[in-house]
């Protein structure tokens, strides 16, 4: 982690409102992104984001390390994506962020297709299985440090990525069966 943001982070925790805005605006867009991957509706994402940083805002003063805001802010964002999944009537299609890469070969309208395949497909993932599929395939962290964002032991997060991938390619081959 650079000074600067260490130093940002450090003077937040301190009531630096100033240094807290600055670390939204540095954060707010992978945190964008992360709702929005978890419950696939723009504005419902752009809400999270919202409550997520107002959380942060007043829990921040409650992280111990500086080193750790990355991947606790990426716990507030997922504990107020399951609250909002919690809350929701029904499910909605979970959208794939930019970030898959399919060969370059593919045409604009092949890409479209393969994106709404694998968003199809990410829908029938339980909450927690496509939160774990988000956090180490889209936002690349670590086993290690999805562990400590979603609290649980490295052997869970390997597991339940493991089941995650098997179901996702399961579907995926289901789906070219079936054209």
């Amino acid at each position: 982690m650079d000074q600067e943001l260490n130093q940002l982070i450090y003077k937040a925790k301190r009531g630096d409102q100033q240094a807290f805005a600055a670390l939204v605006r540095k954060y707010q867009g992978s945190v964008f992104r992360q709702a929005y991957a978890m419950v696939g509706d723009r504005m419902e994402a752009e809400d999270i984001a919202q409550d997520a940083f107002v959380k942060a805002f007043y829990a921040i003063k409650k992280l111990d390390n500086e080193y750790a805001f990355t991947s606790w802010l990426s716990r507030i964002v997922s504990n107020a994506c399951y609250d909002h999944l919690k809350k929701a009537s029904r499910r909605k299609n979970v959208p794939l962020l930019d970030h898959e890469r399919k060969a370059s070969r593919e045409s604009p309208i092949e890409r479209s297709q393969t994106r709404m395949t694998i968003r199809q497909a990410l829908q029938k993932l339980s909450p927690d299985h496509r939160e774990i599929i988000i956090l180490r395939d889209v936002q690349g962290y670590t086993y290690n440090e999805i562990a400590d964002i979603l609290n649980i032991p490295v052997g869970t997060v390997k597991s339940r990525i493991s089941i995650a991938r098997r179901t996702l390619k399961e579907e995926l081959t289901r789906g070219e069966e079936s054209d």
